[in-house]
């Protein structure tokens, strides 16, 4: 099997190809070769019992993906996109990333013919879902998202179900949760504070909250992100029917929650560092988000999360700390 990663410099797609290099395998078959692509350079390949392939490239650059899908792969992850308040800031950057870049894909795997019908995991997102909301999203809710990155995700949501209705290719949808604690450094993504609240303060630097307290979000761990990617490439699409996309498990808590179980882990010290510092317009953004979902397909799907923010904080420590807290 071969299998190709686009956004493959990016956290999650770092973690995927880390995991499928270390497993050998995606599900009972074994992996020929690992192509990630992605706009800058990917960190080194991990050690592996196959070749990794890096290719730099803008998928949405006309022909691009005509490139990509020329190699035949059989499984595609579509991880690339830029994050939600980047969208926000540049209309025109958005809609070209995030939604042509993404039917360009689909077009190419359309048009390259010889029955060639790869499997593709799509990675969307609980934006697609706008205020106001019930007390926890039902799994038929309608989309009505309130920010461009939403948006551009719930297009593309359709477009992956009306090509695998019509047999160009296999596809899902995964709305994922927040992702939290991101390693690394804070980005551009509005909802990045979440794990900065973490992050910083575990390893000895001070954060800034721009919200208040009581904002209310849906978690899930990079580990956890990790999991739902191999779940939605090795599973039985029959399942999904004609509803491709699927609303994944998480945790609902909110930042208050989230400082108490900081607290509780790493201590009083930690939570110290950070510092309230209001932003009017990361709180506007955030007002609009979903705060808690049923997902009970989801997790009837195999799709597995942790069961609480303290447990999400203790996978970030283990994976990216070493166990060891500043």
């Amino acid at each position: 099997m071969n299998i190709l990663v686009i956004g493959g410099g990016g956290m999650v797609g770092v973690k995927l190809i880390n995991r499928l290099a270390a497993d050998g395998r995606l599900g009972e078959t074994a992996i020929g070769k690992i192509i990630r692509h992605d706009v800058v350079l990917a960190p080194p390949p991990p050690a592996s019992s196959f070749p990794v392939e890096t290719l730099i490239g803008d998928l949405s650059v006309p022909g691009e993906a005509e490139k990509l899908v020329a190699l035949r792969p059989d499984v595609i992850f579509h991880l690339a996109a830029i994050v939600s308040g980047e969208a926000e800031a540049d209309f025109e950057k958005g809609y070209r990333i995030n939604l042509d870049g993404t039917r360009y894909l689909f077009e190419a795997i359309r048009k390259a013919g010889g029955g060639y019908k790869p499997k593709v995991v799509f990675t969307s997102s609980i934006a697609v879902f706008g205020a106001p909301f019930p007390e926890a999203i039902p799994d038929d809710y309608f989309t009505t998202p309130l920010t461009s990155y939403g948006t551009q995700k719930a297009i593309c949501e359709l477009l992956l179900s009306d090509y695998s209705r019509r047999g160009f290719f296999d596809g899902v949808g995964l709305r994922f949760p927040t992702i939290c604690v991101r390693p690394g450094k804070p980005n551009l993504a509005a909802s990045g504070f979440f794990s900065n609240i973490i992050r910083e303060p575990l390893a000895g630097q001070e954060a800034v909250l721009p919200v208040s307290e009581d904002v209310r979000h849906w978690h899930a761990s990079p580990r956890a992100a990790t999991r739902f990617l191999i779940r939605a490439a090795t599973m039985d699409t029959g399942l999904l029917g004609n509803r491709r996309n699927v609303t994944l498990p998480g945790i609902s808590c909110t930042v208050g929650e989230q400082i108490a179980a900081l607290r509780k882990v790493a201590g009083e010290n930690v939570v110290a560092r950070i510092r309230r510092e209001p932003n009017e317009t990361i709180m506007k953004i955030v007002s609009g988000w979903p705060r808690n979902f049923e997902a009970r397909r989801g997790r009837e799907l195999g799709f597995e999360a942790e069961g609480s923010f303290e447990e999400i904080i203790r996978v970030h420590i283990e994976d990216e700390l070493g166990g060891k807290i500043a």
